[in-house]
Formats: C-alpha cells, structure tokens, sequence
C-alpha cells in the first residue's frame, strides 16, 4: 500500500467533528431551531445564536446607487428577529444567561422586539400604560424590559476588569469605541427613564394574578394566521408564572437599583431593605423557584448591608448575630468591645475574614480622615486579625509585618495576650498548636530588639507550644544576635505612612489614587507607584473617562508619569463636573493646565476648553437654583471667542460648542447670535445654525409679518430633522427609541441630537422649536380631529412639500419631550398644557388629554373661582373636552 492511500485511510479514520450549524440553516428549516436547542451541548450555543440572528438582522443594505441604507422592513428580518425571541424563550427569558451572553446594545434590541410583537403600544411610555388591562404576554414584556433596565443601571456601576492593552491596532480600537458609544447611549436613556422603570415595576407588584410569557408555541403563532384569532392575547397564552415568583425577582431587582441609589440617597436603603425582606419571605414560601434567578449570597449580603446601613432590627433574626454584635458595637463607639469580640472569635471563627477585614479598613479609613483616637484600635484590630490568620496556616497581612517593623513592649504584651485568650485551654487541636507555635517563632525572627525577643521567649505559651529542641534553637539564635541594634540612626515610618513595597501595597496605593482629589497627593501617588512598577496607571478605575476627541492627545505624550497625571486629572475633574462639585472640578483642572502649559500648547487650548464649559455649567447650574445673576461679561467674552477660534489640528468637543449656544440662548445674547457671528460659523457649526435660528424668530416675535422669513427657515429645518427614509423601522417604545438611528441625514441635526439641546434651554423664548414641529404634527395629520394647537401658529408654512418624507410618530415623540420638558420649567403656561393635552388626544390617551384640559382651566381661573378665557377653552378645546368624558 502506498504512503498516499495510506495516508488516506487514516484520514477518513478520523471520527469527524460535526460542522457547526449556520444562522441561515434555521431559515431554510422552521423545525430545526427545536431540534438544535433540546440538544445537550448545541454549537452555536443559544446565546450566540441570538447575536447572529440579531446581526444578521441589523445589517445595513446597498442601494443601486451604491449608498447604504438602513435594515430592510422584509419577511427575512423579521423571521431572523423573531428567531432570536424564540431562542430567548428557550432560556425562559432568564436575564442572568442572556446579561453574561449579550452587550447592552445587543440584548436592548432583542427587547425591543419582544415589545414590539408583543403588541405594547408605540409612542407610549411604560409608565403610562395600565398592566392590569393589557393581555397577559404584552404585561410581561414590559415587565421584562424595565427589570433589564433598572439591573443594567445597577451593574453599569459596578467596576469592570480592565483588559490588557496590546499592539494598537485602530480598527478595533474603532469598534470597541462605537460600542462603546451606543452603550453609554443606551445607559443615558435608561438612567433617565429609571424612575419610570421602578414606577412600572412597583405597579406589577400590585397584580395578584399570574403571569404569563411568551414561549416558542406562541411566538410561532405570531408568525401564523393563528395570531390573527387572537390565540396569543389570551389569559393562558405562554408560560405560566406564578404572581409569587414574578414578584420574588422585581423585590430582588427594586431592591438592587434602590441599594444602588442609597449611595446619594440615604432613605433608598429603607426601601432596599424591605424589597430584600419580602424577597427572602417569598424564597422561603416558594416551593418551587423554577421561574426566579436571583444570587441567594449576594441577596445575603444585600440584606446585612442593608441591616448595618438603616440600623434595622427585625424580630425575625437572631438579636445575637456576630454581625448584628459588631455592627453594633462600632455604631455605639464601644471600640474596646469590639477587640474583645474580634479575640472571642479566634476561638469560635464565626465571622468570615473578609468582615473583619473589612472593619479594619473602616477604622484605617477613619484615621485616614483625621481621627486619630483611632490609631491604638486600629494596630490592636490588626493584631487580633493577625493571630486569626496565624491559626489557620494563612499568611500574615502586609499591614501586621509593617506594623512589626516598629514595636514596643506594650504592643508585644497585647500580641501574647491576644495569643493566650485564642487558644482554649486543653481543648485546642493540635494543628491549632502547631500554627500558634509556628507564629511565635516568626515573632522571633521578626523582631530585632533583644528586650522584645526575651519577651515573647520566656513566655508562658512560648515555653508550652514549642518544643525543648525548637526552644533552645531559638534561645541560641538570640544570644548571638548582638545586643545593641541602633534604632535611632534611621526612624522608621509610621503605621500609617509605610512606602510601598514592590508587590504588596500597591494595590493600596492605586486605591487611594482613586478616592483622591486633591491634585498634589495624586501626583505623590504616581510617583510612588512609578517607583515600583512601570505600567499604565490611567487604566486602574474603569469609569475614569476622556473625551475620544481628546484620547489620541492625552496617550500621545511620551513620558509615562506624565501621561497617566494628564489623564487622571481631567477624568476626575470631568467626573466632578457631573456630580456638580465645581469647586474639586477646578482645582483639577487648573493643576493639570498649570502642568500642561509647559510642554503642549494643543493640551493648553484643550484645557482652556474644558474650563471654559466648567464656568458655562457652573453658571447654568447656579441659575436652574434660582440665582438670577448675569453672567459676567468675562465668562460672555470667553464664550464667544471659543465660537469664533479656529486653531489648526486642535480636537474640539462637540458639546462645548453646543452648550456656549444655548449658553448665549439662555442669556438673550440674541444680537451677536443674529447680527455679529461670523457667516462662515453659521455654514459650518449646526448648533450655531440652530442658535441663530432660534435667536432671530425669538428676537422678532410677537410681529408674525417680521418673522415670517426667518420663521419658515426655522420650519425647515424642523422639518428636515424630523424627516426619516421610507425603509427606516417604526420605533416601538417612545424615549428608548430615540437611540434607533432614524433620522434622515439631511438635517442639520440628528433628532435625539435636537432635542438634547433644547433641553439645554431655561428662557421660555427659546422654546419656541415647540411650535413648528407642533407645526408639522398639524400638518401631517389630515384628520382635523387630531389637530393641535399651540402658540404662534400662524407664523409657520401651512403645507409640507414632502409630507411623505415627515415620521408622524417621531414627530409626536419629539413634540411629547419638548412639552414636558418646558412644563418642567412653567408648569403653570396654559398654552403649553393645552398644547399636551391635544397630543395626548391625537394619540388616543383620552383620559391625561381630559386631565389637562381641566389643568388648564384652573391655572387660569384660579381653580375655576373666575371664568375661563375663551382663547383658553376654545370651541375646539370645548369639544374635545365632552367627547373625553363620554369615552373615559
């Protein structure tokens, strides 16, 4: 036989790997989706199944003219989506599996389908939506949504591993970074709508029905003619879930997200708590628990957090808990007792190492603070952690072999007593002996000044647990140890400021880099971690961020120390700025200008950026508190040559452009916005363009043969950000659907982009973009039923040329926020509550449109003891008023 047939042979002997299924496969099949997930080890596995059908989903199209388009609206995508749902059903909607498996972005989309084929209106927020009256399946998509949303905003603030940085490589720096960008998207979204979320969730707690969930059947019959008899919307459609074990997972998951909040709000612990309690009742009602996936250690944790930080003392557990005992005692200041308990417990080891860890750190934190009545509990806690460790074979803490290196008789005397009372009398085991024994000897061999070694070796235990042999070794090792060690020539360090050692006190060091503000002891803190390891240090808190418009800059400077300072400053000044603590903010920010002047001037216009949004924020922040002060004309000037700079290469943050507009808007800076910016800014800056937009309409008003001009350039540019491609999706759930990329591209702004700013504007004038997208909303609706009204509505077109091209429903969205948003700043403007409620009746939502009506009646005649004026309760108004009674 041949080398080549034999070669052969033992090739087609070779048991074969069975090739992995394709996503296309399950199109071509209906029936092999089952087949494939009953398997015990299915490749792809389910999750990854969910990413490739959602991709393959998302991709965009190529049109004849080779421009590319967004997904197509046909019979494949919306098969490939709805296979991604029936695999999410196989998991039984468990969004611990599909948390790990997906990203944000991924598992919003898979969300937003389920609420999409589960029917739950469009256009409506979940909060205003009655669950009681919906059918079962679509109740249980929206509570599944807003449980995903509020735990993604709780683990979005858990620290994240950092990945080791390897060879650049920009592409994927450039992917990483546009996922990046959509998550930060989808998280702002979320966080603003998380009190809606919580809202939604405390009313599902109201229902004492079960519940039921979409499964494979149904989401089949979704895509059948069995769907149009209505099979999918009946009571017991689905998986049932029982109201005990769907109300098990929201207490879990209310309580997390009000832990979260407890941090900045201390009464949302109270409420923690008693989610937590109730979620642990019902575990220990339930008698099966196949529908809750909650972590029962962390819900123990939760629970004593919560415990220690509300001072609870429920009945129902033990008065005598080790826990309960040392929370206690620390709360009533009883610092000796709390020694004493930590000593008891060498003996009986009760409490886990980590909490009395975590206890020394609490003291060190304190004494970090300032109080140094501390100082003595803190080494004497150390010590007793120390002989714990010692007794069961661990190694002694880096904190206890620093704290030997400057002993004294006293400290001595308590590290034996605390020896002696951890060892019961003839009632130790002798590994417990043998792991004393080994202590005194390192004691021994540690210590260096003769009067402490004689010490520890004629003591009582040290006679007791060391053999004759070990005695006399160590004894003979001592007395040729010369007796005059000269302590003097070079003082130790304290407790407190030992230097880093190469491998163990930096993570110490990294913690305090990042719990500091103070720019001097940051830099100290480099500069020791330097010393002891060369590596990136801008890297250690995940949520220390840059703009992207500055990343490229700030990593470019050669110097690594350097680096790492530029970088941490602004983050943390940047972090300062969101929490609006200005005056942290600019210490940061002057340190690292200060720092940055020397070597870059590109960095020093950055930072003169940076501090020129600061002072905008600062001044925005003071005003939105009620300080009617203007500006000072030092901060105006800054202002408008930030607007007019062009500097060469110098990466500019779109934000600070925008917020120096609606800054000006604000201020009624109208004239230099109409008359005095330069054109060229206009052609190329569209916030500018919008600015001077709004600026010349606000400024012209109330004249409509004045403003009509600059009125209609307003209208279209509305209309153009309200414009989307016929192909674009429809959006399924109001605000979240803002992150879908709808907008037409034509637009000086994208419409989220839109609205974001105008959120920025607090003068009522400046909200006058209410009016022409209400305009629009007019316009598009052919129904005079579903007109509505608002101020100067005369000024705008009263046709559209391309009213096709016009998305009624991002129309409506857009008009909703804006409204809101300005009743937020006058709740009390009867036009503007009038002009909500017409949205709410175009969009059938009678009863808040009948609320309304009746809110603007009585703003107006002071809870209706005057008569209404008729521009108020108009005919129109009148009407729609009666027909709301007659179907609410």
């Amino acid at each position: 036989m041949s080398s080549e047939t034999t070669d052969r042979v033992a090739v087609s002997s070779r048991p074969s790997t069975p090739l992995q299924t394709s996503w296309f496969e399950f199109l071509l099949d209906g029936s092999l989706l089952e087949k494939h997930l009953q398997k015990s080890n299915s490749d792809p596995p389910p999750v990854q199944l969910i990413i490739q059908f959602l991709e393959q989903a998302s991709k965009p199209s190529v049109n004849e003219q080779n421009q590319v388009q967004p997904p197509a609206d046909n019979r494949r995508n919306r098969t490939l989506k709805l296979l991604a749902l029936e695999v999410a059903a196989h998991l039984k909607w468990d969004l611990d599996a599909l948390e790990k498996g997906l990203t944000i972005p991924v598992l919003n989309m898979l969300l937003n389908e389920l609420l999409c084929v589960s029917k739950v209106p469009p256009g409506v927020k979940h909060v205003e939506l009655e669950l009681s009256t919906l059918p079962p399946t679509t109740a249980m998509a929206v509570i599944i949504y807003n449980r995903w949303a509020i735990r993604t905003i709780v683990l979005s603030s858990f620290p994240e591993k950092q990945t080791k940085p390897g060879p650049h490589q920009m592409n994927m720096l450039s992917i990483v970074q546009q996922e990046k960008e959509m998550t930060e998207n989808i998280l702002t979204v979320l966080k603003e709508q998380a009190t809606d979320s919580i809202s939604v969730l405390e009313g599902a707690l109201q229902l004492k029905k079960d519940f039921y969930v979409h499964t494979l059947r149904t989401l089949d019959l979704l895509a059948s003619d069995a769907a149009a008899n209505g099979e999918t919307e009946s009571s017991t459609a689905g998986l049932r879930i029982s109201a005990d074990e769907l109300h098990c997972q929201v207490h879990y998951d209310l309580g997390g997200i009000f832990f979260q909040q407890g941090c900045t709000d201390q009464p949302a612990y109270k409420k923690a708590r008693d989610h937590f309690r109730r979620t642990k009742e019902l575990l220990a009602k339930l008698d099966s628990t196949v529908h809750v996936h909650l972590d029962e250690k962390r819900l123990a944790g939760y629970w004593n957090a919560c415990r220690a930080l509300t001072e609870d003392r429920d009945p129902s557990d033990s008065q005598n808990s080790p826990y309960n005992q040392i929370n206690g005692l620390i709360r009533a200041h009883s610092y000796q007792a709390v020694i004493e308990a930590f000593i008891k417990d060498n003996v009986s080891r009760s409490l886990p190492n980590s909490f009395r860890r975590s206890v020394l750190r609490e003291f060190l934190y304190r004494v970090q603070q300032g109080d140094s009545s501390l100082e003595e509990v803190c080494y004497k806690v150390c010590v007793c952690n120390a002989v714990r460790d010692a007794l069961e074979g661990e190694v002694l803490s880096v904190r206890f072999q620093q704290l030997l290196l400057r002993p004294s008789k006293r400290m001595v005397d308590f590290i034996l007593e605390v020896c002696t009372l951890s060892l019961e009398k003839d009632r130790s085991s002798e590994t417990l002996r043998r792991n004393m024994a080994t202590f005194m000897k390192t004691l021994c061999e540690t210590l260096e000044e003769l009067p402490l070694l004689f010490l520890i070796s004629s003591h009582k235990l040290f006679v007791e647990l060391l053999k004759e042999d070990e005695r006399k070794f160590v004894v003979e090792q001592l007395r040729k140890r010369s007796a005059t060690i000269n302590l003097s020539a070079k003082p130790l360090p304290s407790f407190y400021d030992i230097p880093a050692s190469a491998s163990v006190n930096i993570g110490q060091l990294e913690q305090q880099l990042i719990l500091l503000l103070e720019p001097r002891k940051i830099k100290q803190i480099l500069i020791e971690l330097h010393d002891v390891a060369e590596r990136p240090f801008w890297r250690v808190n995940s949520k220390w961020e840059v703009p992207p418009d500055y990343i490229n800059v700030i990593l470019g400077i050669k110097d690594n120390l350097t680096k790492d300072l530029v970088y941490i400053l602004m983050a943390k000044g940047l972090h300062c700025i969101s929490i609006k603590d200005f005056g942290h903010a600019r210490h940061l920010f002057s340190a690292c200008l200060e720092l940055v002047t020397e070597f870059s001037p590109k960095l020093r216009q950055v930072m003169l950026n940076e501090m020129l949004l600061l002072e905008v924020r600062a001044h925005e922040a003071m005003a939105a508190e009620g300080s009617k002060e203007r500006p000072p004309s030092d901060l105006v000037s800054r202002v408008r040559g930030y607007l007019e700079m062009r500097i060469h290469d110098l990466p500019l943050r779109q934000v600070v452009g925008e917020e120096c507009v609606a800054f000006m808007l604000n201020w009624r800076e109208n004239d230099y916005l109409t008359l005095q910016v330069p054109q060229s800014l206009v052609m190329n800056n569209p916030y500018i363009k919008l600015g001077q937009l709004l600026a010349s309409t606000c400024k012209e008003l109330p004249g409509p043969k004045e403003c009509r001009r600059t009125a209609k350039e307003l209208w279209e540019a509305v209309v153009q950000i309200c414009s989307v491609s016929i192909q674009h999706k429809r959006n399924n759930d109001g605000r979240v659907g803002l992150i879908k990329h709808r907008e037409s591209s034509m637009g000086i702004l994208h419409r989220s982009k839109f609205i974001t700013f105008i959120k920025k504007l607090r003068v009522s004038a400046g909200l006058t973009p209410v009016n022409p997208t209400v305009g629009v909303f007019h316009s598009r609706w052919d129904d005079i039923v579903n007109e509505v009204t608002a101020e100067h509505l005369s000024i705008w077109p009263s046709t559209l040329s391309n009213i096709q091209a016009v998305d009624v429903e991002a129309v409506a969205v857009t008009v909703k926020e804006l409204v809101s948003y300005a009743l937020t700043l006058n709740p009390n403007n009867q036009s503007w509550i009038i002009t909500q409620a017409d949205i709410y009746f175009a969009t059938n939502q009678y009863s808040a449109a009948l609320n309304l009506y009746l809110q603007a009646g009585a703003v107006c005649s002071d809870f209706f003891t005057k008569a209404v004026p008729p521009d108020v309760y108009s005919d129109q108004v009148k009407g729609r008023g009666f027909y709301t009674t007659i179907i609410v």
